[in-house]
């Protein structure tokens, strides 16, 4: 953690968002993309349907067509639109605060609740991404044949609950600028010293 501290001291959610629905939306689409190039469409994609009435009834071919670039787009809109959908049906548009309320909702898994209990209403939670799940192994903090359950689960034993928000975003940090999955940056790394991938 202190290692984390003074690598990342500001680490924080780099997707651009102005209210939980954005972000919810914008976790949605950053699945098997970067955060970078989701923010590449989400201002049109905003400014267009700025909430979850007006995605809600949104045309699939619309919402196919601004966020094309991102790849897996066809399946991205349905889940968006659905997922307004159901927000304005069961949550009179308002993105819910309980997980099993989110997991509920269309394109949203364990990883994005998270997100959205982390981020958006304070709730201790670990998100487990790539960069996390990559982290974790090389740090031996978890098992190369772990899945991502069981990831979050020694994640969850081996930090203080109050911590869990912070540290997903350091390690998020951690693997997207220092720790990459092709040519990692490990001068001067504080845990070179226990890393699987120097040995």
């Amino acid at each position: 953690m202190k290692g984390l501290d003074e690598l990342f001291p500001d680490a924080h959610c780099e997707l651009k968002h102005v209210n939980d629905f954005e972000l919810l939306i914008a976790v949605v689409l950053s699945a098997q993309t970067t955060d970078e190039r989701v923010n590449s469409v989400t201002p049109e994609l905003f400014a267009k349907y700025p909430n979850a009435k007006a995605m809600s009834e949104a045309e699939l071919k619309d919402v196919e067509e601004i966020i094309r670039p991102i790849g897996l787009y066809h399946n991205k809109a349905l889940n968006i639109i659905a997922l307004s959908q159901a927000l304005c049906e069961n949550h009179d548009g308002i993105v819910p605060s309980e997980r099993k309320e989110l997991e509920a909702l269309p394109g949203v898994g364990r990883k994005t609740a998270n997100v959205i209990l982390s981020n958006c209403f304070d709730v201790p939670a670990f998100a487990v991404d790539t960069h996390v799940s990559r982290v974790s192994k090389r740090l031996r903090i978890a098992d190369e044949e772990d899945d991502v359950r069981a990831i979050e689960e020694k994640l969850m034993n081996q930090f203080p609950e109050k911590l869990w928000g912070k540290l997903h975003h350091q390690f998020i940090f951690f693997g997207r600028y220092k720790c990459k999955a092709a040519r990692p940056d490990c001068e001067g790394c504080p845990f070179a010293s226990f890393c699987s991938y120097l040995g």
